[in-house]
């Protein structure tokens, strides 16, 4: 009967832990910082706030100009990074290429946003756009200059960038998709390029009806 009694309290402390841990995490799809904080963002689904880009064309636009209601396919990165930016933009390029032609400048726009701006002018992207194949029309590189904006920018999209003191950065990495209104839509994982395109290509289709 003692051990009867054992298993059941075992038991029963793994069924109230484990509904702990649902309660807790928002149904298990919230178990981790990173994860937690891209779940709230896809639920609250949050406007690209107004900001003014720079390319490297030296062209000055709104981001609202840049889009005049296109998807958006988005990533952050500086130049100087040799860790996972240039995977992240490669990754970019191959999601770039799967994309039907018929879509891209028409219906969908790349752009790639770097949030070290003090380095990164037009010059600078200019050059580093060619190691990825971006056209600088279709896929376009561009700096924010204003500090407060891109720090908006930043935090209403969840882009965690920590500054390490000696001009490189900590950060979180992802394709985030921007939709026809302006909203943020999904937050895909850059590793996954297939998935990444699946995706893209099923939200033209239902937004252009095949």
């Amino acid at each position: 009967m003692k051990n009867w009694r054992n298993t059941l309290a075992i038991i029963l402390v793994i069924i109230f832990g484990s509904a702990l841990f649902y309660v807790g995490t928002d149904g298990f799809r919230a178990f981790t910082a990173e994860s937690a904080r891209t779940y709230e963002l896809l639920k609250d689904k949050p406007v690209f706030p107004d900001v003014t880009l720079q390319d490297s064309q030296e062209r000055t636009y709104s981001f609202d100009e840049f889009a005049e209601g296109k998807i958006v396919f988005l990533t952050f990165m500086y130049t100087s990074c040799t860790t996972v930016c240039p995977q992240l933009e490669m990754n970019m390029a191959d999601v770039y290429e799967a994309i039907p032609k018929k879509y891209i400048g028409k219906d969908i726009l790349f752009l790639s946003i770097s949030f070290d701006p003090e380095r990164d002018n037009p010059e600078t992207l200019a050059k580093y756009q060619t190691y990825f194949g971006s056209d600088g029309e279709t896929w376009r590189m561009a700096r924010i200059n204003d500090k407060k904006e891109l720090d908006s920018l930043l935090k209403r999209l969840g882009v965690i960038v920590i500054p390490d003191g000696n001009g490189n950065f900590t950060h979180n990495t992802a394709f985030y998709l921007i939709g026809k209104q302006g909203h943020l839509m999904e937050i895909l994982d850059y590793t996954k390029i297939e998935d990444a395109a699946d995706t893209v290509i099923a939200m033209l289709g239902n937004e252009t009806g095949g």
